[in-house]
């Protein structure tokens, strides 16, 4: 499972002269703890969280204060291709709620750890039923087998050679719910 898999998309962003009043009622009409800061070419400057605004808004009577001013910098952030269990670990361990999914500099999503706890709830008969399905498309037919049991793909995959063991592994692995794959061919 890949952060594209899983990450809400397009997330949405806040610029940095926004007021803090602003990015909170962005918050709370959506339900998000934190909001990517961008510029003005759309790149990630830095990440507003519940907490910065709590920490450093709320105090200001005046609401004066802007996003700028506030916003956690630099953001922590990762890429499309990042793998959930790594998306994990950072959120994890660096006690944050979500994270910015870019490409390059520019954010084209964001995994939050709802997401991720979304993604271990599936159950794998429904894993397995949309993995299947992926590989039925690829494969113009029933041509391989997918049984999931706790999160791990075991793909049928009779004859296959290393490449196409390489393809279905890509393709079984992309599937929201999918923690690891192991593919069987005749010779193993």
């Amino acid at each position: 499972m890949r952060a594209r898999d899983i990450m809400t998309s397009p997330a949405i962003t806040v610029r940095p002269e926004v007021p803090v009043r602003g990015a909170a009622a962005l918050l709370v009409s959506h339900g998000f703890t934190a909001l990517p800061v961008v510029d003005d070419d759309k790149r990630l400057i830095g990440i507003v969280t519940e907490a910065d605004l709590l920490r450093n808004g709320y105090l200001d009577e005046n609401g004066g204060k802007t996003v700028g001013e506030v916003m956690t910098s630099p953001a922590v952030a990762m890429d499309a291709d990042a793998r959930g269990s790594v998306i994990a670990r950072v959120l994890v361990d660096d006690r944050i709620r979500c994270l910015p999914i870019v490409d390059g500099s520019a954010v084209v999503g964001i995994v939050t750890r709802r997401d991720l706890v979304r993604a271990l709830a599936r159950t794998d008969t429904t894993v397995a039923a949309e993995a299947q399905r992926v590989l039925d498309l690829y494969g113009g037919g029933r041509k391989w087998t997918v049984v999931v049991t706790d999160g791990e793909a075991v793909v049928g995959a009779g004859d296959a050679d290393a490449e196409t063991e390489r393809v279905l592994t890509s393709l079984a692995g992309s599937v929201p719910g999918v923690l690891r794959v192991r593919v069987l061919t005749e010779g193993k």
